[in-house]
């Protein structure tokens, strides 16, 4: 069937003045090209540091082992791969974990419809992808509520929208007015029609995984989906060292069928790991040698991405916090960790625990999106959108994040120092006591010289003053507003819309609605 994006581009330019017309009338909806990072990772940790936490995570796997609950199969592979199984508890002799991850790809493709869309995932790449698995909503409007499918809806035209955004992502909020076994066909869905970027499939549940791989045949062709990888998606291990039947039975689904996954530890330290860095960075190593050697035992070669989601907590409270130093400090040694495996790594995202989008909110997200960026991230996952502490996703936090997300890509790039940059002619022509505001060079250059928030308020106190001393927050509501009516959604096919919806609607059909 090949790729629809295409055939969909020349099909839309064609049909003389009525599409020409038409073409006027559409919103250019302008999507950044993913980050090829030209500046230098931060290497926190020395050589001495990462070998103790390589022989550590090994003597975990080891000595310890990690369990493979409620899976027989699971343990099957492991004991003909030359594992010690004891129950549901499976040591890895030392080295077995890090020569399957030998075959796992350094760096993929995830194709979109949109062939111009495509990203990277590995070596310098940098991918942004929004928010995933709030439970409940906010805006300036409506408060603080569970999240409904009209909101997912939002938020996917919302990713579409954003420049700065280079995917759709998955549960960008879980639309709790849907009956769970069947809302990630509805979710599947609104990636799919309603953006043209890459998306993540459904980890629920394994026949959730396989409706995700379905749907992609459908929207891609069934040829096309055999042989490239359309779908990343999130398999979070249950910390510490549990690997539960439901996440490795999606894993095994998209292992088999050559798509992505992101092997992600889900931790809060102190609380699922050791309190130290050290410690917190054997146990995360230790788990995604495991997950990711189990996703070569499926299928040699199958994409994967070595995750790290990992927060401090208050011991006070027992609540997880966000962009604090040490959590910083795992990121940064994670990132260490995985190239050296030559694996993508994924963590960070625009991460706080404030339950508005407030200085709080600003001050976590910026911490952790900065130490992404140093950190050699390659998928950021919660780029745009994430409130307290994951349970809430804020479509105003949502339009802030993704505005900052701009500077990071001006930050990845390489400082030039050609002619141009150089600026002699500037500072022959303006000399001593100038100014170069008006001189040939600035009037040149001043376009796109500095980078340009399209949210941040810099005018003149009275002129602020005057339009409503708004702050962030209401400046971001405006534009969640604008950006909604400008809404326009990408050409689909109507053949393979309507093929979709008759899958989701057979799905349906096929099984009793379950709220739990």
């Amino acid at each position: 069937m090949g790729e629809p994006s295409a055939r969909q581009g020349r099909k839309g330019r064609s049909g003389g003045g009525a599409a020409r017309r038409a073409a006027r009338q559409t919103v250019a909806v302008e999507c950044a090209r993913f980050i090829e990072r030209s500046v230098p990772t931060l290497d926190l940790l020395n050589d001495e540091t990462l070998e103790i936490i390589e022989h550590n995570a090994e003597t975990v796997l080891e000595e310890i082992g990690v369990n493979f609950v409620e899976n027989p199969a699971a343990l099957e592979r492991w004991r003909a791969a030359g594992a010690d199984v004891q129950g549901e508890r499976v040591r890895l002799p030392r080295g077995l974990a890090r020569q399957l991850c030998a075959t796992a790809p350094a760096r993929f493709t995830q194709h979109a419809r949109n062939a111009e869309r495509n990203v990277e995932i590995g070596g310098k790449s940098l991918v942004f992808a929004p928010v995933y698995g709030p439970p409940f909503v906010r805006d300036l409007n409506g408060g603080r509520r569970y999240a409904t499918m009209e909101d997912f809806r939002r938020f996917v035209r919302l990713g579409y929208m954003s420049k700065w955004l280079h995917h759709s992502g998955g549960t960008v909020c879980e639309p709790t007015d849907i009956p769970v076994n069947k809302r990630h066909l509805d979710m599947l869905l609104a990636h799919m029609t309603l953006s043209d970027k890459p998306f993540m499939g459904s980890v629920t549940e394994p026949s959730r995984a396989k409706d995700s791989v379905e749907m992609c045949e459908v929207l891609f062709g069934k040829d096309f989906v055999a042989e490239k990888t359309v779908l990343t998606s999130l398999v979070n291990i249950n910390s510490p060292l549990t690997f539960d039947a439901t996440m490795m039975g999606a894993l095994e689904v998209y292992a088999a069928a050559g798509q992505a996954c992101i092997v992600s530890p889900f931790i809060v330290g102190g609380a699922m790991a050791p309190v130290s860095v050290v410690g917190t960075l054997t146990q995360v190593l230790a788990e995604v040698l495991a997950g990711v050697a189990y996703a070569q035992l499926i299928r040699p070669g199958a994409p994967v991405i070595f995750g790290a989601f990992v927060t401090s907590i208050d011991m006070n409270s027992g609540a997880p916090t966000f962009g604090t130093p040490e959590a910083s400090q795992i990121l940064y040694g994670a990132g260490q960790l995985a190239r050296r495996l030559n694996l993508p790594f994924r963590s960070g995202g625009a991460l706080c625990g404030s339950k508005l989008p407030d200085a709080q909110a600003a001050y976590e997200t910026t911490n952790t999106l900065n130490a992404a960026l140093l950190g050699g991230v390659n998928f950021m996952l919660h780029a745009a959108g994430w409130l307290e502490g994951g349970l809430v996703a804020s479509f105003e936090k949502f339009v802030m994040d993704a505005d900052q997300l701009g500077a990071l890509h001006r930050m990845a790039a390489a400082v030039p120092a050609d002619a141009a940059a150089q600026a002699m002619e500037a500072l022959r022509e303006v000399g001593p006591g100038g100014h170069f505001l008006g001189c040939a060079h600035t009037q040149a250059h001043f376009r796109d010289a500095f980078w340009r928030s399209d949210l941040l308020d810099y005018k003149p106190f009275e002129t602020w003053d005057e339009e409503g001393a708004r702050d962030t927050a209401s400046l971001a509501a405006d534009r969640v507003s604008k950006l909604l009516a400008q809404y326009q959604p990408p050409t689909l096919d109507p053949g393979i819309s309507e093929a979709l919806e008759a899958y989701v609607a057979k799905r349906k059909e096929e099984m009793p609605d379950a709220y739990f």
